[in-house]
């Protein structure tokens, strides 16, 4: 069967054709852009969302025809937290303030003290990231869109709506919005009046292995399909990831290295520590949660890097990696912090340089900070009861032998590198769309390991060391906000 997955992310959209869950018959990816109209603001509009997912669609219909036309089933897996306003009219009212935007640090606190079971209910503590702050932002500066919201959408709702003209959400995305009871699995009226907003303004919950809806019958006709496709829930693009590669059992882990960082592990249940910043999150598949450390600025760090020193990203990582040693540090803060300092004022920086300190030593400090951020999410989950023995990793960043054997060295656990991790969240949506035609979570079994990273003594001992010292850099990152 021929299934249809959808990875809406932050800085492209990638589409991928998959037979019977493993098989990517044909993928295409268009880029998007983000705006930044303020400091500490960041946005996207959602027509560009749309004009890529119509360009990467006709792609495919170029590429692969008949089995386009076979496709039985489509999900979407897509970046979280975003506040996407639609009216009464299904009219956008503003652009999408995104996952990683800071400007509603101040509405944390106002909404923690409106809904005073706000971390024991959602199990996360408030984060300007998160939707609800957002609304009480848009309430507070916008109070003449705030009136007009018919309907709040996250960005793969939205783009699910376009596509079947139904307003639905599954259980992975609606927990990171604050505004659900994430271990009823249901959207909280408390939540929602603390935002001034009520569930008839939020869409249908699904899980995300559910059918939830059809494509419509105009786009059947203009893609060429020869029935309207079901339509899943989908999931959120980490839980999709975790869906891509088998993440999908208690105990299950994976490393994203994608624009953001995550460190996942699979639950049974749900097992909040909000005091450490971990995100206590519903999987996409029933009965399932996970927890998550966060990171804002993972592979995107060494983009920001590669684009001050106006070199590819791949030259720089090689000059990296012939170095024995590098004293440089460097605090990954450019757009401030989740996992463990809940913090989006933090901002980067680099220390203890030398009049030797190279570009490669620069470099390979970037790679290190990062790794040591993924080492503070690793003991915040520690502290919630979850110890990780392995892991998958993900992302662009995965692709770097060098960088994931420092994440492997800085964990002190194995790292397998992973066929397809570049399709995970499309490859995981595609899988959901499989099951919501009633598959089993067979599907969802782990992909080809590539290689195995092992955590080499020397090393875990150097990083320890090195590690304790970056510790030292956040406090005084604080201290300059």
């Amino acid at each position: 069967m021929i299934t249809l997955g959808l990875d809406l992310g932050t800085s492209a959209l990638k589409l991928a054709l998959v037979r019977d869950g493993h098989e990517i018959i044909a993928s295409a990816s268009r880029p998007l852009t983000v705006q930044r109209p303020a400091p500490g603001h960041s946005e996207q509009d959602p027509a560009d969302w749309w004009a890529a997912a119509c360009a990467g669609l006709d792609e495919l219909r170029v590429k692969a025809p008949a089995e386009l036309a076979e496709t039985a089933a489509i999900a979407i897996s897509g970046q979280m937290h975003g506040a996407t306003l639609i009216d009464a009219q299904g009219r956008t009212l503003r652009p999408c303030i995104l996952w990683n935007d800071g400007r509603s640090q101040l509405e944390c606190a106002e909404f923690e003290a409106a809904w005073p079971a706000s971390r024991e209910v959602s199990g996360n503590l408030a984060m300007p990231g998160f939707t609800a702050p957002k609304l009480l932002w848009v309430r507070k500066h916008e109070p003449e869109i705030f009136a007009r919201i018919a309907k709040v959408l996250l960005p793969k709702a939205w783009l699910g709506w376009k596509l079947s003209g139904q307003f639905v959400e599954e259980m992975s995305d609606a927990s990171g919005t604050l505004w659900l009871d994430v271990a009823k699995r249901r959207w909280s009226a408390e939540a929602l009046a603390a935002t001034g907003l009520n569930e008839a303004q939020m869409p249908r919950l699904v899980e995300g292995s559910a059918p939830a809806a059809e494509l419509s019958a105009e786009h059947t006709a203009r893609w060429g399909f020869k029935r309207p496709p079901l339509m899943a829930g989908g999931a959120g693009d980490n839980a999709a990831g975790a869906v891509g590669v088998g993440a999908v059992r208690p105990g299950d882990a994976f490393v994203s290295l994608g624009t953001s960082g995550v460190l996942w592990a699979t639950t049974a249940g749900f097992a909040p520590n909000p005091a450490r910043a971990v995100h206590a999150f519903c999987h996409a598949l029933p009965d399932t949660w996970h927890q998550m450390g966060v990171l804002l600025n993972a592979a995107s760090s060494l983009a920001w890097w590669a684009q001050v020193c106006g070199l590819p990203e791949a030259q720089l990582v090689a000059e990296a990696a012939a170095l024995s040693h590098s004293s440089a540090l460097f605090a990954p803060y450019l757009n401030g912090e989740r996992t463990p300092h809940n913090n989006a004022a933090l901002r980067g920086g680099f220390a203890q340089l030398a009049a030797d300190t190279s570009r490669a030593g620069m470099t390979q400090a970037v790679l290190e900070g990062v790794a040591y951020a993924l080492r503070d999410c690793q003991a915040a989950l520690q502290d919630a009861g979850t110890t990780l023995q392995e892991a998958s990793v993900l992302g662009g960043g995965a692709r770097s032998a060098h960088w994931v054997q420092v994440l492997a060295d800085v964990l002190a656990i194995p790292l397998h590198q992973v066929a397809e991790s570049e399709h995970g969240g499309a490859l995981g949506a595609a899988r959901l769309a499989l099951m919501a035609t009633g598959a089993g979570l067979e599907v969802a079994r782990p992909p080809q390991r590539l290689h195995t990273f092992e955590p080499r003594a020397d090393a875990v001992r150097r990083h320890a060391d090195l590690y304790a010292r970056w510790q030292r850099l956040a406090p005084h990152a604080r201290d300059l906000v």
